[in-house]
């Protein structure tokens, strides 16, 4: 791996050279330039400071990567792990070889997928270490790409990227948020990888819809219906984060209820109560 590979300290998301004066990630109003201002970190840096990744079973077929003590957004990774190989998604911006070592031991990467931009992390770098598998990044967020290579593969709609894994993208927080259904987790009820195009609460019994979570931005009745809508076409009984959050049980339910609520609530049915 590249330990001069730079990333935004804050999102963590890999950069090009020359760099910007600012990170565009993190200057739209989705995500913030911290008050301190704009700052830039290398892999080996990182390295060098402490961080290191950790590699953990969630379920069986199931691993989750995270960086410790974290870098930018600090998401968890899963790795979906099936006989005909294995997706990365959600890749963090670090790595070490540790991680790499246990990525490779759970046996072929075959893709890496972000669900949305807050979430490339350093794919890339992930890639030419996996091997340059396809860095699937979703059409309409390809502005997004901070750091352009031959590896980045675009796609929309529906895409089966491994048998019983299919990916879909119902938009909401950026117009390519993207999840990725795995019909054989939670010992066959089916799991939603959902990033936060819906993102699970603390009381661990609903979900939410923002535009921006930081910032707090929420997003219309009609498109949390469009997102409602699209997920619940699959089968699934857990749904894990772009976190260590989840949804352990009755996840699809949780989810058209959590989408009914926010709708009445931006619809003004519950005026009363405010």
């Amino acid at each position: 791996m590249d330990a001069t590979t730079v990333i935004c300290r804050t999102c963590a998301v890999e950069q090009s050279a020359p760099l910007p004066p600012v990170c565009r990630i993190c200057a739209d109003e989705r995500q913030y330039v911290p008050p301190y201002g704009q700052l830039w970190v290398s892999i080996g840096q990182l390295a060098a400071e402490g961080q290191r990744v950790v590699v953990a079973e969630l379920e069986p077929g199931l691993l989750e990567i995270y960086s410790s003590p974290g870098v930018g957004i600090n998401q968890h990774s899963k790795l979906v792990c099936t006989d005909a190989g294995n997706l990365l998604w959600d890749p963090i911006g670090f790595i070490d070889d540790e991680a790499l070592a246990a990525v490779l031991d759970a046996g072929p990467v075959v893709a890496i997928v972000a669900s949305h931009p807050h979430m490339f992390g350093v794919q890339v770098e992930w890639s030419r270490a996996l091997g340059d598998v396809p860095v699937l990044v979703a059409e309409s967020d390809l502005e997004w790409v901070q750091r352009g290579a031959p590896v980045i593969e675009p796609w929309r709609g529906d895409l089966a990227v491994l048998p019983g894994v299919t990916l879909t993208q119902p938009g909401g927080h950026f117009p390519g948020s993207a999840v990725a259904h795995w019909s054989a987790g939670a010992d066959g009820r089916g799991v939603l990888l959902s990033g936060d195009t819906v993102l699970p609460n603390p009381d661990r019994s609903s979900v939410s819809f923002m535009r921006s979570y930081p910032n707090r931005i929420p997003l219309s009745a009609a498109v949390v219906e469009r997102v409602a809508t699209s997920l619940c076409r699959f089968d699934f009984d857990r749904l894990y984060g772009n976190f260590a959050d989840y949804i352990d049980t009755d996840a699809r339910p949780i989810v058209r209820a959590s989408a009914d609520r926010h709708i009445g609530w931006v619809r003004g049915d519950f005026d009363h109560l405010t």
